[in-house]
């Protein structure tokens, strides 16, 4: 009896941490959806776009490794108690935003607590689920719960955004974070490792620093171009600061990210796996949201029911493919076909035109992308945490964390520079706007479909096969 309500309550466990760290996922679909209407009310440019999601990016990336040591050393529940809290207040604000600055300061909070819930969210369910099959199964109903979080984000930003107001699609995320605390207060244990009694400052600045520079240039590279002077520099002293950090985890007592984690070639391809997605992903989401909505003039509800075939496939490819086969198998055949799989979704979204059809041209690509997310998401991120010594849990959970942020930094820049570059090509080579458009967006998802590429080639040279106690 005693194991069955121990069971019971570890997935309970899951649903609470889930819907806390998932919030962020949320945050970002629904703003996504709503990023039209909010910058024809508040005025802001196209070029200008990209902060409210840059920014919240910005924050995030640059606290997450230090957020990892600190769920260690204070433990896992304080940080999401602390954490969802902050990231009710960040959503408040930005729900009431009078101007573009306001949005981007509230998006920049928003960042910096929800920096504080990742990691300590995905320890908690590392440290929940020890044995490898169980594991299996947490990651991928991990993921499915991700995909259905994901799918009433999409439908709750579109209805808002149509029947209410973008605003909404803010506010929504107190009630979210207020349900969220009461799980994590009910189910999560009490927690704190007493044998870290120091913090490491030095390497916390370095790589804070060296993040919040890499991802400032690449936000930088997407409004003034990768053509200026500021953009490098700041892109190669954030690569220069980063390798100073390196230098000083070698030396450091007490380090923020013990270098041993990553030397261990399942989790190098594991996490390369997630910077590789996240690097392509980006186009599906902002490039099919102007889509629907400027191209097609779909209403913002409409656009989110667009989606869900997506979530549903990835969903379904999570738990019937992953959950079943990665404590079997290992990560090496599931991952790279999902990057082949994924990379065979973006060429098909290539078809865009302006007489395309849902059916025709877009569905096919996000049923194909939605599947190979499945076999590259839960076993990438159960890869990734396996075997980590105890008192590193947060650590790991916050370096995959920061691995899918910049990727996703990377992909914000690199793709949507490269779909207005073909699109100001196609300008002036005499296309119509609405065709030049299309043309940038279609250029986007070639350069996505060669991230996916990329990634299959380097995780199946790196990952490898067989029972996870096994690698």
């Amino acid at each position: 009896m005693d194991a069955a309500v121990s069971s019971h309550r570890r997935w309970w466990t899951l649903a609470a941490v889930g819907l806390a760290t998932l919030m962020g996922d949320v945050d970002a679909t629904i703003v996504t959806i709503a990023l039209p209407h909010a910058q024809h009310e508040l005025q802001f440019s196209l070029v200008s776009r990209q902060w409210v999601i840059s920014a919240y990016a910005l924050a995030f990336g640059s606290l997450l490794l230090f957020a990892g040591r600190l769920s260690d050393r204070f433990g896992r529940r304080n940080l999401l108690l602390v954490g969802l809290v902050g990231f009710a207040v960040a959503s408040g604000v930005g729900a009431f935003a009078p101007s573009y600055g306001i949005l981007v300061l509230a998006r920049t909070i928003q960042g910096l607590f929800a920096a504080l819930i990742a990691p300590a969210a995905l320890a908690t369910v590392t440290t929940t689920f020890a044995e490898p099959g169980e594991r299996a199964r947490a990651f991928a109903v991990y993921g499915s719960l991700s995909a259905a979080v994901a799918a009433a984000g999409l439908l709750l930003g579109g209805a808002l955004t149509q029947w209410a107001t973008w605003r909404w699609c803010l506010g929504v995320n107190v009630v979210v974070a207020m349900v969220a605390l009461v799980g994590v207060v009910t189910l999560v244990p009490r927690d704190r490792d007493p044998r870290r009694n120091h913090l490491d400052y030095g390497g916390a600045l370095l790589a804070g620093g060296g993040l919040f520079a890499v991802v400032f240039g690449l936000g930088d590279a997407e409004s003034a171009g990768w053509g200026q002077v500021r953009t490098w520099g700041l892109l190669l002293a954030g690569v220069a600061v980063l390798a100073a950090f390196l230098v000083w985890q070698r030396r450091a007592a007490s380090p923020l990210l013990p270098l041993a984690l990553v030397a261990r070639r399942t989790r190098a391809g594991a996490l390369i796996a997630l910077f590789m997605t996240s690097v392509g992903l980006f186009g599906v989401a902002l490039f099919l949201s102007y889509y629907f909505q400027d191209q097609q003039h779909e209403t913002p509800f409409r656009t989110g029911i667009f989606f869900l075939p997506l979530v549903a496939a990835l969903a379904l490819s999570a738990t019937l493919a992953s959950a079943r086969l990665w404590h079997r198998v290992g990560p090496r055949p599931l991952i790279p076909a999902g990057m082949l799989l994924s990379m065979m979704g973006m060429i098909l979204l290539t078809r865009l035109s302006v007489n395309a059809t849902y059916l025709g041209s877009v569905l096919p690509g996000l049923l194909v992308i939605g599947l190979g997310l499945g076999l590259i998401l839960a076993p990438a991120t159960a890869s990734a945490t396996t075997a980590v010594t105890e008192g590193d849990e947060g650590a790991v959970a916050a370096l995959v964390g920061t691995v899918q942020q910049i990727g996703g930094s990377l992909g914000t820049a690199l793709l949507n520079a490269v779909a207005i570059g073909a699109t100001a090509r196609a300008l002036r080579q005499g296309a119509e706007p609405v065709a030049a458009t299309l043309q940038g967006y279609d250029t986007g998802f070639w350069w996505a479909a060669g991230a996916f590429g990329l990634g299959a080639i380097v995780t199946a040279a790196l990952l490898e096969s067989g029972a996870p106690s096994e690698i």
